[in-house]
C-alpha cells in the first residue's frame, strides 16, 4: 500500500506571458505537474484575472508514475485562451494528489530570468 503524497488542490496566484521575447528563446511560463500515483490524475484548471471573468473546467490528464509540462499558452476552453500581457492566477484541482511546481522564462531582455517555486498546496 502506498500513502498518498503531495496535495489535490493548488494555487499559483502570479501568472503572467511575457508579450515579448528578445533573442532566440521564447517568453513561457509552465506548470509542471508529477503523479507519483499509479492512477492517472485528472486536473481541473481555473485562470482567474483582475479585469474578467475567469477561464473554467480546463481538463488535462496527467497519466500514473509520470510528469507532464503544461505551457499555460497551451491553456484554452472553447476557443477562450490565456491573453499575453495579463496578470492572472491559476488553480488546479486533481482527483488525487499530485505535486505542482510553476516556472516562467522571462526573454523580454538578452538577459533572460528563469524563475520556478512550488505552488502553494492547498489542503
Amino acid at each position: 500500500m502506498h500513502l498518498a503524497r503531495g496535495e489535490k488542490n493548488w494555487i499559483i496566484p502570479d501568472g503572467y506571458i511575457p508579450p515579448t521575447s528578445a533573442g532566440s528563446l521564447e517568453s513561457h511560463e509552465s506548470v509542471c505537474v508529477l503523479n507519483v500515483s499509479s492512477e492517472e490524475a485528472l486536473l481541473n484548471f481555473t485562470i482567474y484575472f483582475e479585469d474578467r471573468e475567469p477561464i473554467e473546467d480546463i481538463l488535462v490528464v496527467v497519466p500514473p508514475r509520470r510528469t507532464k509540462h503544461i505551457r499555460t499558452s497551451s491553456l484554452a476552453k472553447e476557443g477562450t485562451s490565456i491573453p499575453v500581457g495579463v496578470p492572472y492566477a491559476i488553480e488546479v484541482r486533481s482527483d488525487i494528489p499530485i505535486f505542482v511546481q510553476y516556472s516562467r522564462l522571462d526573454a523580454t531582455q538578452a538577459e533572460n530570468a528563469l524563475m520556478s517555486v512550488v505552488a502553494y498546496p492547498v489542503k
